[in-house]
Parts: C-alpha cells; structure tokens; sequence
C-alpha cells in the first residue's frame, strides 16, 4: 500500500471536509469517498433523512472539488443492511440497546472502507473523528487517544479498531476543538462551514426507532406486561423494544410511586419496573471484545471505564476471565448500566480496549 496516499471518508459534514484539507496540506496524494449506506426505500421513509443524503453527498463533492482532489461514491449499501440495521433490529428484539454507530465503524467505515483503499493501494484512510493514533515504542503497539477537546471526544465509539486498521488511519481533528475545525471550513469556503451536526441514528431520522423495526420487518411490535421485582403485573406495554433502561415516562402508567425501567425479557416479552435504587450496578460483563494497548489482560487493572457515550469515566477493576469475556467491578455503583452498549476502558487518556456489555 502506497503510504503517501491517502481516502477521507467525506460524509459531507464539516469534519471530514477539514480532515481532507488537513491531509492534504500534509503533502498526501488525497482523493475522497462517501460511502452510500442505503435509499429512502430502504429504510421505509419520504424525503431525505438528515445522514448520508443526496444534499450530503453533493455537500462532500463540492469541497473535493474545491481541494482539487478526486471524488467517489461507494456503494456498501448491502453491507449496512446487513451488518448495521439487521444487527440494530436483532438487538432490541433480543432485549439489548444497540450502538449502531460503533456497528458502522468496525464493519463499514473501518473495515469495508479501508478494503477499498487497499485495493485501490492507498496507504491511509481518515475520518473526521475526535480522537488521535500513535505509535508507543515500549509495547510496539499503535494506541488510540482521547480527542483534545473533551467535549467533541469519539475515541468511545472507536474502540473496536484493530492493530491494522490503526495503523493506517489518520485521525487529523485529534487536537483540535470544533470552534478551530469551523473556523478552517470557513476561511476555506467550504459550503458546510454553519453546517449543523445530525444526533440521530441516521437510518431513523425520526427517531422513532421501534416504528422503524416494524416497517423494517413488516411485524408489529406485540404488547406485554409490564412486572416488578417479584413478577406482580403492573399493567400493559406496548411492546419492549420502546422502552430503554433507566426510562420513567411515557410507561402510560398510573402508579403510586415513580417506577423506572430495570430490565427486558425477551422470553416472555416482559419489561421489568423497580425504584430509582434497583437501577444502580457495581459489576457487569461483556463479551466482542477488543483491546488496543496489550493483547490480553493476564491481571486485574484499574482502569477508568465508561458505559455509554456521554458518561464520564468512572474507577473500576477490569479483569478478562476467558477470551472474549471481561468483567468489570466499579468503585461505586453505576446507574442504567444497559445491555447493548459498548463499556470502554482508559488508561489515563489513552484507549486500552472495550466490549459488549452483556
């Protein structure tokens, strides 16, 4: 792979658009990609969602063509399908809370992606995340960082990339704020510079994601009980897949002290209320796991570790008890620790690896 050359991942948003001007002013042979990841049909919606629309892709190769680099249009729209929105479906129909934007970056935008750039023999594929790789001597192992700015950080939904792929990925927004990335877009007439940021699931712009599931698999999400700790039917619910850990309202319930969404039983389609306290957890386990700064952890480390995206980090003991299989005892009891999600593990400011919390 030619080293000197280098993909960006143009998502047609601002941040990609500035890693691709930063890469280029870096000297390297650039050429630009989106990736189309699925129509308006597959999805069951009218008119564009706010993520990888048409508006997007133009948005992208207008600023390729303002850098004077080349410009493509990959299709990977089966691969989403597949390894994003069926596994998103399969996942709530389990009971579990899916991350799918982790899903998209270990099998479309870090794996699929990066093939591509491989067959094409370009060396470096960059995206638009906050965050940052190097090299450490000592372990002779390539590290992913926190971004600079705390605030934007994404070194959360990265965790999954492997020694090869860190290898060969720039991540040129690492040390910087989002205020100094608009500032170039802007200085650079960059049609995206104002360009606001999509917190959606791109595939469900509504953010209706159960009705989503039901148009998606042409099967109504069926209603069930909704029980206590002790099996005691509270009343009705209108399918589990609507309700999240740790959620309070819109249960449709009329009780006489706030009840909040413990767990989900997938068997008998139940969804389990308990008090505020009964959400509270100082151990989970998790499993697809990936470590980035050693190969294995052979003893318990004290790490500092995190259980959704914007959560602040917190002290516990991380210990991997078979292959792919960690445990992860917290200092102090965690609230809405929710199967589905990614817990993720730092030493200091650099990434040590995470997983599937179970």
């Amino acid at each position: 792979m030619n080293g000197k050359r280098a993909l960006i991942a143009m998502s047609g948003g601002v941040d990609s658009s500035v890693a691709a001007f930063l890469t280029k002013e870096e000297g390297f042979d650039c050429a630009g990609a989106t990736m189309k990841l699925f129509s308006n049909e597959d999805i069951g919606v009218e008119g564009e969602s706010r993520c990888c629309s048409l508006d997007d892709v133009e948005d992208a190769r207008s600023v390729a063509n303002r850098l004077g680099i080349p410009f493509f249009v990959f299709n990977f729209s089966d691969n989403f399908r597949r390894e994003v929105i069926e596994r998103f479906i399969a996942a709530y129909k389990s009971g579990a809370t899916p991350n799918p934007c982790i899903d998209c970056n270990r099998f479309l935008k870090f794996d699929k992606f990066f093939s591509r750039a491989k067959e094409l023999d370009i060396g470096h594929i960059v995206t638009g995340h906050y965050a940052a790789v190097y090299y450490d001597t000592a372990s002779r192992r390539w590290g992913l960082k926190k971004g600079t700015d705390e605030s934007k950080d994404q070194s959360y939904v990265l965790y999954s990339l492997t020694q090869e792929q860190l290898a060969h990925t720039l991540l040129p927004l690492g040390g910087m704020s989002k205020t100094e990335v608009r500032e170039i877009a802007r200085d650079n007439g960059f049609i995206n510079a104002k360009k606001r940021e999509s917190q959606d699931i791109c595939f469900v712009p509504d953010g209706d994601y159960a009705a989503f599931i039901e148009r998606y698999t042409g099967e109504p999400n069926r209603p069930g009980n909704f029980v206590d700790g002790e099996g005691r039917v509270l009343g009705r619910h209108r399918g589990f897949v609507r309700y999240t850990i740790g959620q309070r309202r819109g249960l449709g319930l009329s009780l006489r002290e706030p009840l909040y969404v413990c767990a989900k039983r997938a068997a008998d389609n139940t969804v389990i209320l308990g008090r505020g306290e009964e959400l509270f957890s100082k151990s989970l386990t998790a499993s697809g796991i990936n470590l980035i700064a050693c190969e294995r952890i052979s003893s318990p480390l004290r790490l500092r570790a995190k259980v959704r995206y914007k959560q602040r980090e917190q002290w516990a003991t991380v210990e991997q008890t078979a292959e792919d299989r960690l445990r992860v005892d917290f200092d102090e009891p965690q609230r809405a620790v929710t199967p589905g999600q990614a817990v993720v593990f730092y030493d200091g400011s650099c990434v040590v690896g995470g997983g599937t919390i179970e």
